[in-house]
């Protein structure tokens, strides 16, 4: 099926259906964190979660996706802080990064930062997810986990460029099976139905200035590279025609975290992860993120009680094998520097650094492009 809305061609079909799965090892295990670690509302987060889904594959018609803050939830779920505290710190970065695109700020600087660095953020960013997935979700599980994964992964690489068959639909399927023989307590889900609406939240302003420094500080860096530049050249890169600009997607980020805190829902951003998971896995249009966030949309309006329990649906070693895909999607995007040494070798100091330094993405970003520019005059 498609359709067009607001110029942009919309579809739903198998494909889009199987690419809204491409970026679900990412925000679920964060989403069910932070509810869990700060007792946010369930209902409400799994609600504006997939309205703001919703809503950006209409505006935007392709598979730009949704995600939680990484930072943030980080640092929500290891100390533990109040729900308060996080919508106030959404609320902040809201503020900041609406400035920056406002004033043309966001735009200057992702036009300062060479290819290069920005390949080298990609990569980095893959072997994040494709890490994460290998040390905790993949053995998760124990043995039965490795063996789903493996059953998995065979299935993933079997069907990977057929579209008459998308290689996720199967994977999920399985996931469901195992979870309802090994995972699920039915009764627990029965009894969990019911209709719930998001909760409205004012914001203190106490929350919004101690939010911004524990929180949004250590935040902004990283949605400058990933939501905005790595996105903005990932979306380049699938979509050579499109004609998106920095300054779009910075508001649209924005806008989702000037109105997320007040409905009770967590800050989210844009990233070139989730962007990368969508089309690996056969997404082209906006179908997928629309579909993506109907998933969410109605879990939190029919299942916000029983959250903890209807999303073992979605087994951990399931869900870090589409990770794994995910995130070496986003670290095949190097091949078009690869001809280069010199641009090779600054991406993957780059990847190294943002991997494994505290802060390191903005290290990163500040000690590639220095490096870049400092090449590039040494030639003049």
């Amino acid at each position: 099926m498609e359709f067009t809305l607001f110029s942009k061609k919309i579809k739903f079909n198998r494909n889009e259906f199987a690419g809204s799965f491409g970026d679900i090892g990412t925000d679920l295990p964060l989403i069910i964190g932070m509810s869990l670690a700060c007792g946010l509302d369930s209902s409400s987060t799994l609600f504006m979660f997939g309205f703001m889904q919703i809503i950006t594959g209409v505006v935007y018609g392709l598979p730009m996706p949704v995600q939680p803050f990484k930072i943030m939830a980080v640092i929500m779920i290891t100390s533990k802080l109040s729900g308060n505290l996080l919508y106030g710190a959404g609320f902040a970065t809201g503020i900041v990064m609406m400035f920056l695109t406002l004033t043309g700020f966001l735009d200057k600087i992702t036009k300062l930062i060479p290819k290069s660095v920005i390949r080298g953020i990609q990569f980095g960013l893959g072997i994040s997810l494709a890490g994460l997935a290998l040390k905790d979700y993949i053995p998760s599980d124990g043995i039965p986990g490795y063996a789903l994964a493996a059953l998995c992964f065979l299935i993933i690489l079997f069907f990977l460029e057929n579209k008459k068959y998308p290689a996720v639909l199967f994977v999920i399927l399985i996931g469901f099976i195992y979870a309802f023989f090994f995972k699920i307590d039915i009764l627990k889900v029965k009894n969990s139905l019911g209709f719930t609406l998001p909760v409205f939240h004012l914001i203190a302003l106490e929350d919004i200035i101690k939010g911004f420094f524990l929180l949004a500080l250590p935040q902004i860096p990283l949605s400058i590279t990933n939501s905005i530049i790595a996105t903005k050249q990932t979306l380049d890169d699938f979509y050579p025609e499109n004609t998106i600009t920095t300054k779009k997607i910075g508001f649209t980020y924005s806008l989702m975290n000037l109105i997320n805190p007040f409905f009770s829902g967590i800050p989210t951003c844009h990233g070139a992860g989730g962007l990368a998971g969508h089309y690996q896995f056969g997404a082209r249009t906006g179908g997928s993120v629309i579909i993506y966030g109907l998933l969410y949309l109605i879990l939190g309006l029919f299942f916000g009680s029983g959250f903890g329990e209807i999303i073992k649906v979605f087994p951990f070693p399931v869900l870090g094998i589409i990770l794994v895909f995910e995130g070496t999607s986003l670290m095949l995007l190097i091949k078009d520097i690869s001809q280069s040494k010199t641009d090779l070798l600054i991406s993957l100091l780059i990847a190294l650094i943002a991997v494994n330094l505290k802060n390191g993405y903005v290290i990163a970003l500040i000690i590639g492009t220095s490096i870049s520019y400092f090449i590039k005059f040494r030639k003049l």
